[in-house]
């Protein structure tokens, strides 16, 4: 086998089995928490890692997209930007969760799309040219979004400002993606051969990433983890749930055809948490990437869930003679 099938042989195996090294990763660092505790350390340039990553897999046609589709490009953006964070704002006050715990789920639901909605738009036979727009649109609102919804629910509970937290996004997100473009778009120019690698080697980089990230947080929060409740737990599954429910149900009903419900839904339910925790270890308390760090492990369980149920039932509707994604 040549180097070039090695490689893209690795990434798959990495990506297909992306939750077998998250949950693999979170229960050695729950035995073992002070191996892991100092990743703690480098979330910040962990994630950039990440967003240089996505940033390779932009090219120019995913801006003319927006151009070309911007209805269900903003209805999506639109849902995720309302849904989210409003119902994380409902289950922080239902479950009266601890102010520190109520960060991390604002956070996570005001945190933009992130790969992993791509991933399984691409898995669940969704439109995936829709959710790279949405991805990139959220994305590049998030500066603005993340810290507006963030200080506008917490308000004086909190004593980070937005020039701080808008800062440390652009810092963490919109350097590292719009570097990611650019040498995308130099590679492709110039040495096409390396951006096929690239785009080989960097899925690779940034599962180990996440996982690394999961790993310390989960071992700085031992802990809180350990007595977290069912409280906790049930305000990540449903938060996730809602998303995912949320997202197909506005695709639905604003006449969106099967795959870009699809795509709707993922985009909607499965946020970038990677985000949300370098900006709870960054900017607040460790307790508040427990949320994060929680949720990061959970859609990536009912992602994956959810795409291969969309694959199953298309299976099913095509041995039937019936229509299937991309239809009404």
């Amino acid at each position: 086998m040549s180097s070039g099938g090695r490689i893209s042989r690795t990434a798959r195996i990495a990506t297909t089995y992306f939750v077998v090294w998250v949950l693999l990763a979170a229960g050695l660092a729950l035995l073992y928490p002070s191996t892991f505790v100092p990743i703690l350390d480098y979330v910040t340039p962990l994630l950039g890692l990440i967003m240089l990553g996505m940033g390779l897999t932009l090219q120019p046609e995913d801006f003319r997209r927006l151009v070309d589709r911007p209805v269900d490009v903003g209805i999506g953006a639109v849902t995720q930007w309302l849904a989210m964070p409003l119902a994380a704002y409902a289950l922080y006050l239902s479950f009266d969760l601890p102010d520190a715990i109520g960060v991390g789920l604002i956070l996570v639901g005001a945190a933009p799309g992130g790969t992993a909605s791509n991933v399984m738009t691409y898995l669940g036979r969704g439109d995936v040219a829709l959710s790279v727009a949405i991805t990139t649109v959220t994305t590049l609102a998030a500066p603005v979004v993340m810290p507006a919804w963030t200080l506008f629910i917490l308000g004086e509970g909190i004593d980070v400002t937005f020039a701080e937290m808008f800062t440390s996004i652009v810092q963490i997100v919109i350097i590292p993606v719009v570097a990611g473009f650019t040498l995308r778009y130099l590679l492709d120019r110039y040495a096409p051969r390396a951006a096929e690698v690239g785009l080989d080697v960097f899925p690779v980089v940034s599962v180990a990433a996440i996982v690394a990230i999961v790993a310390g947080v989960v071992g700085a929060n031992v802990e809180n983890i350990l007595t977290a409740g069912a409280f906790v737990l049930a305000a990540v599954v449903l938060h996730n749930a809602l998303g995912l429910g949320i997202g197909y149900g506005v695709g639905s009903a604003t006449g969106m055809t099967e795959d870009r419900r699809r795509t709707n839904a993922f985009e909607v339910g499965l946020q970038n948490s990677g985000l949300a925790v370098a900006l709870a270890t960054s900017l607040f308390e460790p307790a508040a990437a427990l949320v994060p760090a929680l949720f990061s492990v959970w859609h990536n369980v009912t992602g994956p869930a959810l795409a291969s149920y969309f694959t199953w039932s298309d299976s099913k509707a095509t041995a039937e003679g019936t229509p299937v994604a991309g239809g009404d």
